[in-house]
């Protein structure tokens, strides 16, 4: 008796669904396809601050060489330098745009970024600004001695801080800072020094705060319940 032994013929382009001997079972065969993939472009949208345009006041003298802008108001003079992702055009109406001037993921942050950098160093030398800071604490009092601003915030010795040139510091009320000038980063870098002496605690809200600043606050431990 001869022994039952089915061949197997299988196309090239197939797999089997069944592993193991055959023992007179006829494997099931899954005919498989190609697979393909369709590439597709993605445009990234422009930027919506990049793409408005910079009023330039009268009394701003602006200065326009190739990457580097240069501007000059009645507070004082302040320069910027562009990368290469970004170019800065003077229009006939006397406003500012900032271009790309590439397609990349680089630029398209570069864009919005230095539209902004651009109008700060514009508004900064015409108009100016300020950032204010508020102490809120028993005994926490700041006062202005010649260059340097002095404040008491509980520590054993009171903590003096030498004014940066080109920044105006006053002081109201013993508890209101308030820090001014052309130059914005400036500024905000200063303002974050001081509040880093003190910052709020979240349970009484003690410590060195800016004037918009919401601080929140934990409610502390309950007492033992009887």
């Amino acid at each position: 008796m001869a022994s039952l032994s089915p061949s197997l013929h299988l196309p090239c382009n197939s797999r089997t669904g069944f592993l193991g001997k055959t023992q007179g079972i006829r494997p099931r065969v899954i005919p498989t396809g190609r697979v393909g993939f369709v590439r597709t472009v993605v445009e990234c949208k422009e930027s919506r601050i990049g793409k408005k345009p910079i009023e330039v006041p009268s009394n701003v003298t602006l200065t326009l060489e190739e990457q580097f802008v240069k501007a000059k108001g009645p507070l004082g003079e302040l320069s910027l330098s562009y990368p290469g992702e970004v170019k800065v055009v003077k229009e006939e109406s006397g406003k500012l745009r900032v271009y790309k001037t590439a397609e990349t993921k680089r630029a398209n942050q570069m864009h919005g970024l230095f539209r902004t950098l651009t109008d700060n160093i514009i508004v900064g030398v015409s108009k100016g600004f300020d950032k204010k800071l508020q102490l809120v604490g028993v005994g926490y009092r700041a006062a202005v001695e010649g260059k340097d601003l002095v404040m008491n915030l509980g520590f054993s010795h009171p903590v003096r801080m030498a004014v940066p040139e080109g920044l105006q510091v006053k002081v109201e009320e013993n508890t209101r800072i308030i820090v001014s000038g052309y130059d914005k980063s400036a500024i905000g870098q200063f303002a974050a020094t001081i509040k880093k002496w003190r910052p709020p605690e979240p349970y009484k809200g003690k410590g060195i705060r800016y004037a918009d600043e919401v601080v929140r606050r934990k409610e502390g431990k309950a007492g033992k319940k009887k």
